[in-house]
């Protein structure tokens, strides 16, 4: 018998799916640069981290978080399946007996409408329908990585545990993997491997990622494997002073290593800084990351030829209320007021920017007379009929002349604080062509150049 046909999954209860068939599988374009829809349109990731929805909210809760960040724009939910293994939600189910993976604690009945007929696992089906009915895809974390690391358990029992979440959710599309969670990829390894392995046999056409603890990205050991689709970095939540890579907050440093070791997949930031969060996440002395911060991070990342970004906010991440124990990072908003931060809003815009434009995109920063480094460093991204860069603090653009004398075009500033396009002048410079953005110099004055050119 195949191993994946045991008789531990056979005794769950398989369901009927109830999701939209709007939705689609997604898939790596041919370039191995961005995620494609079915009809081959790019799709430009742009998740949310919705990490404890699974623990912390109720059904009518879910509906309107999931509302909210449809109406922002975003298009993928990160959400921990089990974060700890005594995980019991809302509804008072536990997930598990006795904490053991191989036991998942499940009810004779899953009628929707009454919590008492559905368990901790039929909820988890609800979620992923509910994201599906409204065109969402959702980033799924088997078991965070603490969770590997407590309980220790065997290749057989991950192989048991993967086998039964599968057999629940199989059938959906709107499912993308995230193996790992907050851990190095060179431990545990093999049952990385194994779950993987029980994902593809159940379903080949879902998307598996790694979620690399931070600092790191999957492409630090898996670079070569076959079970991952595309890469993911975690670029985490500390200031230039606070890291010891050398990256500190340059978020586009981890994206170009995917170029810089000519891999064939795509790749994206999964975890970036989050808004009102503190920095280096130990306490508020240094302060917390604002909406700049999110701004910055979000387009460094994607212009150094990320598929997309994921956003986070401290409060949200965590669905934080006034008087809960268990919070994490010194929350100070209630989670439903947070779904309203500045940033999270303004993710939408970055988005509009560069959906239609994820094809054929190369590195344009050398274009660039004056790139600056940290907070003065300039990128820039292109296709054949655009050309973007982006200064973090409204800093003076020089473009090489000779990038621009051998065609028409327009140009334009890009306010990513409100998506507003306004005419952009060119003044000769003896170093090329500068370009001047609105207002002084300083964090949080950023702007997009945009170049549209005509025929050749």
């Amino acid at each position: 018998m195949n191993k994946h046909f045991i008789i531990f999954v056979l005794t769950s209860f398989l369901s009927v799916s109830l999701f939209s068939q709007k939705i689609d599988y997604l898939s790596v374009s041919p370039s191995g640069d961005f995620l494609m829809k079915n009809n081959g349109k790019p799709f430009f990731y742009m998740g949310d981290t919705g990490w404890l929805l699974m623990k912390k909210l109720n059904r009518k809760e879910a509906n309107y978080y999931l509302d909210k960040r449809k109406e922002q724009g975003f298009n993928v939910i990160q959400i921990m399946v089990l974060h700890d293994a005594n995980d019991v939600n809302v509804y008072n189910d536990k997930a598990l007996v006795n904490g053991n993976i191989v036991t998942p604690y499940q009810t004779n009945g899953k009628d929707f409408k009454d919590h008492v007929q559905y368990d901790y696992w039929d909820n988890v089906e609800w979620v992923v329908d509910a994201c599906a009915k409204r065109g969402m895809y959702v980033a799924l974390v088997p078991l965070w990585g603490s969770v590997i690391k407590k309980t220790k358990p065997t290749k057989a029992m991950i192989r048991m545990y993967m086998n039964y979440l599968c057999h629940k959710i199989s059938d959906r599309k709107n499912i993308i993997w995230f193996i790992g969670g907050d851990i190095r990829g060179d431990q545990f390894s093999d049952l990385w491997a194994e779950m993987a392995d029980v994902i593809r046999f159940n379903n080949p056409n879902q998307l598996i990622t790694f979620h690399p603890r931070g600092r790191t990205s999957s492409l630090d050991w898996f670079a070569d494997e076959k079970w991952i689709d595309f890469h993911s970095v975690q670029s985490g939540h500390k200031n230039y002073s606070q890291d010891s890579t050398g990256y500190g907050e340059d978020s586009w440093r981890y994206i170009r290593e995917k170029y810089e070791k000519n891999n064939l997949k795509p790749i994206l930031d999964i975890e970036p800084v989050y808004e009102e969060i503190p920095k280096g996440l130990k306490d508020t002395i240094c302060g917390r990351w604002s909406s700049d911060d999110i701004r910055r991070s979000a387009y460094w990342s994607v212009f150094a030829g990320g598929c997309g970004i994921t956003y986070g906010h401290n409060s949200v991440m965590q669905f934080y209320s006034i008087g809960d124990r268990d919070a994490n990072y010194f929350p100070t908003k209630e989670w439903e007021m947070a779904l309203e931060a500045e940033g999270a809003k303004q993710m939408q815009y970055l988005k509009l920017l560069l959906e239609d434009r994820m094809e054929n995109r190369r590195d344009l920063t050398s274009w660039v007379k004056n790139q600056g480094t940290r907070y003065d460093y300039i990128i820039g991204t292109g296709g054949e009929k655009f050309a973007l860069f982006y200064t973090t603090k409204g800093n003076k653009i020089i473009i090489d002349k000779s990038r621009l004398e051998h065609r028409s075009y327009k140009t334009f500033w890009f306010n990513p604080r409100n998506g507003m396009r306004t005419e952009a002048k060119a003044i000769e410079d003896p170093k090329g062509w500068l370009f001047s953005p609105q207002g002084i110099s300083k964090l949080g004055n950023d702007w997009v150049l945009e170049i549209v050119f005509g025929k050749k």
